[in-house]
């Protein structure tokens, strides 16, 4: 796990709320900007937000300036909302907390991945 921090989820997907233009990014898939410690910024594709052992994780996929990823790295962080509903990220803190939430993510994959093969072969 990075130790990136202070992780802002500035994005909603809409880019009208914030004036930016997304050159290159699929819209249908909503994004987030990371920012790390040495304030270099990583746009993240949202994969899924999750649940494990009663707490929420988001994993998220890194993207290039091309809006793509060329390495597979996925990015898992507690994703917890604020008590005005804006969501924030937290590092997970734990080898066993990471492995909590890396095994719901992988089952949660291995169950979607089975569902599209199910839905191919009744087609």
């Amino acid at each position: 796990m990075s130790d990136e921090q202070n992780k802002d989820l500035n994005c909603s997907g809409n880019c009208d709320s914030c004036g930016s233009e997304c050159d290159g990014l699929d819209m249908d898939q909503p994004t987030v900007t990371l920012t790390l410690d040495d304030d270099t910024e990583i746009t993240c594709a949202i994969l899924t937000i999750f649940p494990a052992q009663e707490k929420e994780y988001i994993a998220l996929l890194p993207l290039d300036e091309k809006g793509e990823n060329q390495d597979g790295d996925v990015y898992l962080y507690r994703y917890l909302e604020n008590e005005n509903g804006q969501p924030t990220l937290d590092n997970i803190d734990t080898d066993e907390e990471y492995e909590i939430a890396a095994d719901a993510f992988d089952e949660l994959m291995d169950s979607e991945e089975f569902e599209e093969l199910a839905k191919g072969e009744n087609n």
